[in-house]
């Protein structure tokens, strides 16, 4: 090797210069670790929030501002989520919850949660949480979020019940930072009493030009006089202005969801141009498309771990909750089956997933499962 270098052209002169740099070059030794500490204040693995208050929104949705601990909370893209970990009863768990605040403040962050009938979570924030109190929580993810290379500047929002809340956040963004794009929301809801942001979203209609509401009312009440029945493709066609150029984004519960996709298909709008939500978890697994007709969702199974204990597993509950309820750790964000951070190794026996898992070819191919969107149907031996 020292025979090479002596052969190079002008070797004295590179050595001589290299020696210098040496002497009074900068001393690149006080940055280790520099950036290590830059992405962890853009991406922090958790965030330690405090709940600063809590906004009634309708007899069915509140509003939770959180600020941080420690004075900083981290960018993020409107329609981004926080994954909110909480202890009830000694289960430590988490759920999802969409950003309603604009990303163009970050005093505080605001997530809006819906009443669950028989929700752990949920009425655990409606019956418990109170202002001071402390939680933690990841960093804000997520891929449902305007991309400006691909989205063009016409945007038509699809929202269902709670899942106006990333659109929310996405609609301030555009019209209190007058970014140049066009928003048409169509909001589907029971009754105007229901509707989540209605006042907020009516006084932004009146105030921009580029912004556009539509109510969808399914059980409407005397006097309204808006669209009704539910966002079908004839509604949506004849809404829409801009309707050959538009992107559209859905949002809401898994039915709404895949009923709006297959009106929007139905109207030629080809894939690339529809952007879903992964919405979290549906309540009734047995209604899934492919769920095995023998099985009702109350079958109890055995889940064994590679350290030799063994807990209860339901047909009807993603193996992520057994894992949960039962006070093992798995690393979790998304419970959508999007990020893989919940992945465990299946060693035997036969899980159902439902759509829109997005799962790694290597997980496939050496048995890597997302525990959120896996379903026991039989005994089960798994490694965490």
């Amino acid at each position: 090797m020292k025979q090479f270098i002596s052969e190079i052209e002008y070797i004295q002169e590179i050595m001589e210069e290299i020696a210098v740099l040496k002497k009074n070059g900068k001393d690149y030794s006080i940055d280790r670790g520099r950036t290590a500490k830059l992405i962890d204040r853009l991406h922090p693995k958790k965030l330690n929030l405090v709940l600063l208050e809590i906004i009634y929104r309708t007899d069915e949705a509140k509003t939770f501002r959180f600020i941080s601990k420690n004075e900083y909370l981290p960018p993020f893209e409107a329609g981004q989520y926080i994954n909110i970990f909480v202890e009830i009863g000694g289960v430590r768990t988490s759920r999802p919850y969409s950003l309603s605040s604009s990303p163009k403040q970050r005093a505080y962050y605001d997530i809006t949660v819906a009443k669950i009938k028989n929700g752990f979570v949920s009425n655990y924030f409606w019956e418990k949480a109170k202002v001071g109190d402390s939680f933690e929580s990841s960093s804000p993810a997520g891929e449902f979020h305007y991309n400006p290379v691909f989205h063009g500047k016409n945007l038509v929002f699809l929202a269902g019940g709670s899942g106006i809340t990333p659109f929310m956040s996405m609609t301030q963004e555009v019209l209190n930072a007058g970014l140049d794009r066009n928003i048409h929301l169509i909001y589907g809801v029971r009754n105007e009493a229901s509707a989540i942001f209605l006042k907020e979203f009516r006084d932004l209609s009146s105030r921009h030009d580029n912004f556009q509401l539509t109510l969808v009312a399914s059980e409407p009440t005397d006097g309204y006089t808006g669209e009704t029945g539910f966002i079908t493709g004839e509604l949506i066609k004849r809404q829409v202005k801009n309707f050959n150029s538009s992107s559209f984004y859905i949002c809401g519960p898994q039915v709404m969801c895949d009923f709006c996709k297959k009106e929007l298909w139905d109207l030629g709008v080809i894939n690339r141009k529809v952007h879903q939500e992964m919405f979290g978890f549906r309540q009734d697994i047995q209604n899934e498309p492919g769920w095995p007709d023998r099985l009702t969702g109350k079958e109890e199974f055995t889940i064994s771990l590679s350290d030799g204990r063994t807990l209860k597993g339901f047909s009807g509950e993603s193996l992520l909750t057994s894992l949960e309820r039962a006070g093992v750790r798995v690393n979790v964000c998304c419970r959508s089956g999007e990020c893989s951070l919940c992945r465990v190794k299946l060693v035997s026996g036969t899980v159902f997933q439902p759509r829109g898992v997005l799962q790694r070819y290597v997980d496939k191919k050496y048995g890597y499962i997302h525990s959120c969107k896996s379903y026991p149907i039989s005994n089960l031996e798994i490694i965490i």
